[in-house]
């Protein structure tokens, strides 16, 4: 029994130091943690992703993304979906894990702010951060996740990409993002999706239409990714502030859709339109 205990003290005494390994996949000198291997920070874990093809000089662009209820930051690391995205348009991704795979958004407390902020500048002491670039995104409850670091600590983010999930639209925010992005399906039953007053499929982001200064009117279109992921994008784009919302719905459920992410990043840093 008396050796049992032992290995698994030292098993988790070990752990710290196991997170640090270095990764062949990094193009950095040293090659430090990278893609599966975890970056360790104050008694936590990320995870990051080097876009393709990057020069080791170049400022990058930065993706920090929250990752979905009972996961950890080495899902999007991997995911077609967001690491697809971000390795083919010259953006690095960072995935914080949250506590016990969650996030603590309901509250406000700061305590996963705090650590999404310093994930942001962990990594900047070995990649060349484009500050001007820093994008937040999350699937689901880290959607939520997302909405909550840029209501405390949005005011250096380019934009906020969210996916499937969003804060109660009565919350006050301190801060914001310079532009928000939301895409959310109408048969969302998981994170229900957030119909506003006499059906108002416009809710789901009437926090910041409201602490834009956006108004009432907006332009409505319809685009495509794929045939089966289709949206119509609500856009206010003359917000008294001079920031931008945009929704994007589809008639579909709980997902992250094909090419969302990659389309966002596009258009935001002025890239032709591609797909995947």
């Amino acid at each position: 029994m008396m050796i049992r205990v032992f290995l698994i003290l030292l098993a988790l005494l070990a752990a710290p130091a196991a997170a640090q390994q270095t990764n062949p996949n990094s193009i950095l000198p040293g090659r430090p943690c990278h893609g599966q291997t975890p970056c360790a920070l104050d008694g936590r874990t990320y995870h990051v992703k080097e876009p393709d093809g990057w020069n080791g000089v170049s400022p990058l662009p930065v993706l920090l993304h929250f990752h979905g209820w009972a996961r950890t930051g080495a899902v999007p690391v991997y995911h077609g979906r967001i690491s697809g995205a971000t390795r083919r348009r010259g953006v690095l991704l960072l995935a914080p894990t949250g506590i016990n795979k969650t996030w603590d958004f309901w509250s406000g407390r700061p305590g996963d702010v705090a650590f999404g902020a310093a994930v942001i500048e962990d990594a900047a002491k070995r990649y060349p951060i484009d500050r001007d670039r820093i994008f937040v995104s999350g699937y689901s409850f880290g959607s939520a996740m997302a909405w909550r670091y840029v209501c405390q600590n949005g005011d250096g983010v380019a934009a906020l990409l969210a996916v499937a999930g969003t804060l109660d639209q009565r919350e006050e925010c301190a801060q914001g993002p310079r532009e928000v992005r939301h895409v959310h399906g109408l048969s969302d039953t998981v994170m229900d999706f957030p119909m506003g007053p006499g059906g108002d499929t416009r809710y789901p982001v009437a926090l910041w239409r409201q602490q834009f200064g956006c108004g009432a009117s907006d332009q409505v279109s319809d685009w495509a990714i794929t045939s089966d992921d289709a949206f119509t994008r609500h856009a206010w784009g003359r917000c008294t502030t001079g920031k931008r919302v945009t929704l994007d719905l589809h008639p579909r459920g709980h997902f992250i859709p094909k090419g969302w992410i990659g389309r966002q990043l596009d258009e935001l840093l002025g890239l032709p339109p591609s797909y995947p």
